[in-house]
């Protein structure tokens, strides 16, 4: 099933940089009582790679409500208290997309499908894996205010 997902997944993202299609997205950053940051290894494409959760805005879906939508979606995790933290462009595979990031908190444990994700932890900022993903790694470094908040994801 894996290699279904992941020829399905570079294949929709072949097409939409093809046909310039404009999407819109959401990235969370959720903190459990901790402080500890919640981060996601994907089954598909970088498979390799710690990000944050999220995923896409739907038709006439406000940003906010995609992200408290996707949390639980992806990680079985409720958001609470969501708050905008910034809109970026990003133009990965000559792609056009809006991503929108809200910072919030969760009182749960995340649980992963098996379908989508690979793994689902919590981190303290102190003990990040290696292997998080570049603009993880920005907006963390945002967050912290070790540099100044860019405009590209």
């Amino acid at each position: 099933m894996r290699p279904l997902i992941d020829i399905a997944y570079r294949m929709r993202r072949r097409l939409m940089a093809v046909v310039g299609w404009r999407t819109k997205g959401v990235k969370v950053m959720a903190f459990d009582g901790d402080g500890r940051l919640l981060l996601v290894r994907h089954i598909y494409g970088r498979s390799d790679l710690w990000m944050l959760p999220g995923g896409g805005v739907g038709r006439r879906e406000a940003p906010v409500a995609a992200a408290v939508r996707e949390l639980p979606e992806e990680t079985g995790c409720v958001l609470r208290d969501p708050v905008a933290s910034g809109v970026f462009a990003a133009h990965a595979e000559g792609r056009r997309d809006v991503v929108h990031l809200f910072r919030g908190t969760t009182a749960d444990q995340p649980r992963v499908d098996g379908v989508e994700l690979a793994e689902a932890r919590f981190f303290a900022i102190g003990e990040l894996p290696e292997s998080v993903s570049p603009a993880t790694m920005r907006r963390i470094e945002e967050w912290l205010g070790r540099r100044a908040v860019a405009d590209h994801w």
